[in-house]
């Protein structure tokens, strides 16, 4: 590793598995001090991973949907690291149905866990990343939230709103140098998407889809995104704010 995150303190929610956990042991490889933030308790076999293999990283069991528990989190990791410079939001749910058998329960838990978690951040975050080397906020959108498969309202309504945040909160934060960018994915080859493969009627019917909708052939990996929170929250993207960074094989 090229040490590409040498000295950065970063807060990261999501991390128990798939790309929260692949962009936690990046950035910590990368030379990182990484606070994980998670209601799972996996987050933690992550964290000693990185420890295990000469990195710093901490957990701290957090709801993002909690303002107190977020408020903690950061106050927490800010004691630990001796501040914060990139605040990382992967944490995030998928529930699928039709919208007339949605419960509203899953479409508050969108909203909560993947949209409210990236203001509750920004929120209790901020106000350390004034105070950070080369502050960046990353936050985790998708394509879903420019056009996704039916059967994904609430998920997809959720990616929409994360995506107009980070604009919005870019021009808000962008006079005090603080940069904000969204990565937004497209189909990627992990567990997180068995609720849609399950509506589309199986592994069989996603392969069919994405042979017919992904130029590239394939879904993307884990390991791919985690190489573009990585280049947003470093000074390689320096210049770049506002952006929802699309990866998705060229289907869009």
């Amino acid at each position: 590793m090229s040490g590409r995150m040498a000295g950065r303190r970063v807060v990261l929610t999501g991390a128990a598995a798939n790309i929260g956990a692949a962009t936690a042991e990046l950035f910590a490889a990368e030379g990182a001090s990484v606070v994980i933030g998670d209601i799972d308790p996996r987050a933690g076999e992550t964290a000693a991973r990185i420890r295990e293999s000469g990195g710093n990283a901490w957990f701290v069991p957090t709801d993002v949907s909690d303002g107190d528990a977020m408020q903690n989190l950061f106050r927490d990791a800010a004691e630990q690291l001796g501040g914060i410079d990139v605040i990382a939001n992967n944490a995030g749910v998928q529930r699928s149905s039709p919208i007339t058998e949605m419960a509203e329960s899953d479409w508050d838990l969108h909203m909560s866990v993947n949209a409210r978690s990236c203001f509750l951040a920004a929120k209790y975050g901020v106000p350390y990343l004034r105070d950070g080397v080369s502050p960046a906020i990353v936050n985790m959108a998708s394509v879903g939230g420019f056009k996704a498969p039916a059967g994904l309202a609430g998920y997809s309504a959720s990616k929409g709103a994360i995506i107009a945040f980070t604009r919005t909160l870019a021009a808000e934060l962008g006079p005090e140098g603080i940069r904000v960018n969204c990565v937004a994915p497209g189909w990627v080859d992990t567990p997180f998407n068995d609720p849609i493969v399950s509506h589309m009627g199986g592994r069989a019917a996603q392969d069919a889809a994405v042979r017919a909708g992904v130029p590239l052939q394939r879904q993307g990996r884990a390991d791919e995104i985690a190489e573009a929170f990585l280049y947003l929250a470093t000074n390689a993207s320096s210049f770049v704010t506002g952006h929802a960074l699309v990866i998705d094989g060229g289907a869009s």
